[in-house]
């Protein structure tokens, strides 16, 4: 009696919880409601869609949406529903695994560039430029084209080349910090240069690229739809939005609007709700908003 009393008060707490949040910022429950969306989808496609992603019916090319094909089928008999469903996991298994590259890759870099300053922090500083100076999508374009349209190519890519973001985010933190009494106590103290990174910059430096990932997440969803459309990055029959959406542009004019339809809405949907999800984090972490009460 009293463990069922216990539970029910956590998850009354829990309640709250979240709906604190969603009071304080609106955009952030929205975004991360349309994100929690996508991922029931990516988890349970497999009890969701009626069909495999890549099932065919010969006899059922082109059919309009209806009781059978919900999203109606493709140029190849395959049930555009199923295939939407199961591309939502494609999209988070390009999302997550460059998100976590970018972040490996830039937050030491803009740890050791901030706190070290001098030669240091200028020969990564023109490295960063250098690879944000050319545009991000003819950069993965002739990437992937040249290491191969696979898709842990698409992450890599994604990831090393928006890693120089998160790298000057938390430089930026870092330069900031660098020069507050805890760390200038923490260098009085005999503290090895790992242990003030690691312990003590990091933790203070990271807010900000905390509110980043989300937003960057959305752009690695994109840029992977649009490696597919334009044939360079996962290709047929894979079922990811992009390559569907390209498949489904061909037929539009001929007047089979749904192959390409349902899986560009879903691409503006996860987008969307990852930059609602960003934004929403940003208003969060915002230490102005936490003073203010707003």
């Amino acid at each position: 009696m009293q463990r069922t009393i216990f539970e029910k008060r956590t998850s009354l707490s829990k309640i709250n919880f979240f709906l604190g949040i969603s009071r304080r910022s609106p955009t952030f429950a929205i975004g991360f409601a349309i994100v929690l969306l996508f991922a029931i989808m990516a988890l349970f496609a497999n009890i969701i869609s009626p069909f495999g992603p890549i099932e065919t019916f010969p006899n059922e090319v082109l059919s309009q949406p209806n009781a059978k094909f919900l999203f109606g089928s493709d140029s190849n008999g395959m049930d555009v529903f199923s295939r939407v469903m199961h591309g939502s996991r494609y999209a988070f298994g390009i999302a997550v695994p460059s998100a976590i590259l970018m972040l490996v890759i830039g937050v030491p870099l803009g740890l050791i560039a901030g706190y070290q300053g001098g030669m240091v922090d200028e020969i990564l500083l023109r490295i960063m430029d250098v690879l944000r100076s050319f545009p991000s999508i003819v950069l993965a374009l002739a990437v992937v084209a040249a290491t191969g349209q696979s898709l842990g190519n698409v992450i890599l890519v994604i990831g090393f080349l928006d890693a120089p973001i998160f790298a000057r985010l938390v430089r930026s933190e870092v330069l900031a910090l660098r020069s507050s009494g805890f760390i200038e106590s923490a260098i009085a103290a005999g503290n090895p240069t790992w242990r003030i990174l690691i312990v003590h910059l990091f933790p203070n430096a990271i807010r900000g690229a905390t509110a980043m990932i989300a937003v960057r997440m959305a752009w690695a969803v994109r840029i992977s739809a649009t490696l597919a459309f334009i044939g360079v990055g996962i290709q047929a029959p894979t079922p990811e939005w992009g390559a569907m959406i390209r498949q489904g542009a061909e037929l539009i004019i001929s007047g089979e609007w749904w192959v390409a339809l349902f899986p560009g809405l879903s691409l503006v949907g996860i987008v969307l709700g990852f930059n609602l999800l960003g934004d929403g984090l940003q208003d969060l972490l915002d230490p102005r908003r936490k003073a203010t009460g707003k």
